[in-house]
């Protein structure tokens, strides 16, 4: 969903049900993006390539009629100032500097969208060339994500009540890491479908918690600029590690596509935890809480 489209939930839901809505709607959207492909590969499998495309655009007047049936609700936004675009872009961008835990969620949003989200690549080649699976193998491994992450999507949404929790941004994406590590390394069939449904959990525990601390830390008159920017940094992010994981698998195989993706979210990571404590601890400057 485009940053317009994720400011939109608050006039759908409301305040009150926001961070339900977000993690439900975080669960359909990667629950969609991991499930695309295990379906087309049994299709595949089954009925050709050409079927794939087919049933693909006759998916879509499901958001057709979803589109048609909205009915949004009011609510109360402080008017903006009339300015030119590059001003307010500008002005969206000090917005996020000066808080510390929206800036900091983009950060972590960055790295784990760009480097943890790669399983359309490599999870064909490793299930081609270590596990030496068909299109129905394949298909079965991204099943086995996609019920990882409807299991964590279904526990934020329950949660949400609650708030959204900071140890899941901050600990989540390390486990996350270590479980690319040990998907790598994996050479039964089950045992690398039950990573991957991990890192399905994980991930997507992660990005709704993401999702929601960032709306819910943001004001009304500037969260469709924020979420454009969440959106832009989530999503578009996206082919950059595609890149990084595809040249690293085309060069050393698909074990090292994994661990490396994995080991770089680490060491990303780390950066961001010193150069916080840096800060913290730098004379004369009180940071925001966490």
């Amino acid at each position: 969903m485009s940053g317009s489209g994720q400011s939109f939930v608050i006039e759908l839901v409301g305040k009150e049900d926001l961070m339900n809505a977000i993690a439900l709607n975080s669960a359909v959207f990667n629950v969609a993006r991991i499930l695309g492909p295990a379906i087309a590969g049994l299709v595949m499998a089954l009925t050709g390539i050409a079927t794939c495309f087919f049933a693909n655009s006759i998916s879509f007047a499901a958001v057709l009629v979803g589109l048609i049936l909205i009915r949004p609700i009011s609510v109360n936004i402080s008017k903006v100032r009339n300015i030119g675009i590059f001003e307010d872009m500008k002005d969206g961008f000090a917005y996020i500097r000066q808080n510390d835990i929206i800036m900091k969620t983009l950060l972590k949003t960055a790295i784990v969208g760009t480097f943890a989200m790669n399983f359309s690549v490599l999870v064909p080649v490793f299930s081609s060339v270590i596990l030496k699976q068909q299109e129905t193998g394949f298909g079965f491994l991204m099943s086995f994500m996609g019920i990882g992450s409807l299991v964590g999507a279904m526990i934020v949404a329950i949660l949400s009540r609650s708030g959204p929790k900071s140890y899941v941004l901050g600990r989540f994406p390390v486990v996350l890491a270590a479980m690319l590590i040990l998907t790598g390394f994996t050479n039964v069939y089950i045992l690398t479908g039950l990573c991957l449904a991990a890192a399905g959990f994980l991930f997507v525990t992660f990005s709704s918690t993401a999702n929601s601390t960032i709306q819910l830390n943001t004001k009304d008159e500037y969260r469709g600029r924020v979420m454009s920017i969440y959106a832009l940094v989530f999503g578009g992010s996206v082919p950059i590690g595609n890149l990084y994981a595809g040249t690293i698998t085309n060069h050393f195989g698909p074990r090292i596509g994994f661990a490396a993706c994995g080991a770089i979210i680490i060491v990303l990571f780390a950066i961001l935890y010193v150069t916080g404590k840096m800060r913290k601890n730098k004379p004369g400057r009180s940071m925001p809480g966490q």
